[in-house]
């Protein structure tokens, strides 16, 4: 069902909706959950800001963002169009980050640390989150991952 609600990769209409609104309740620190935060970054198309709502994973004492749906995610694009600048919306404040892509061969430990604290994200990615190292490095190339600095 959750892969339905983002088919070719992108949100559907409902799954829009229901991302504007955890985007909000993040971002205040409304029911938010633990590892929840609001990234905002501007379109690349547009220039105006657009909010995403996003699990923040913490990986040998640093935190990172990860995209569940590949290189195509609008934020991810909008990411790299910015240069790596963005604003990190959480618990009721906003801090400005620079975002740092991870070369493929560091990225098999986070995105398993982002798999256990991301279950909406368990159907986008192929691997059990107790899987070996091993299965995550074989897929690492599919799924960005950002550093927050």
């Amino acid at each position: 069902m959750k892969r339905r609600l983002y088919g070719g990769g992108r949100p559907v209409a409902l799954m829009r909706v229901l991302n504007r609104i955890d985007a909000r309740c993040f971002a205040s620190a409304i029911l938010a959950p633990r590892h929840a935060a609001t990234l905002v970054v501007v379109g690349k198309r547009t220039g105006r800001p657009i909010s995403v709502p996003i699990a923040v994973a913490e990986c040998e004492g640093r935190y990172f963002l990860v995209s569940m749906l590949g290189s195509g995610a609008n934020w991810v694009r909008n990411v790299r169009a910015a240069g790596g600048h963005a604003v990190l919306r959480r618990y009721g404040r906003d801090r400005s980050v620079v975002l740092t892509e991870v070369p493929v061969e560091q990225r098999a430990p986070i995105l398993r640390r982002y798999l256990a604290i991301a279950p909406g994200a368990r159907p986008h990615i192929p691997v059990d989150r107790r899987a070996p190292l091993s299965r995550f490095a074989a897929i690492a190339h599919r799924y960005p991952v950002f550093r927050i600095d």
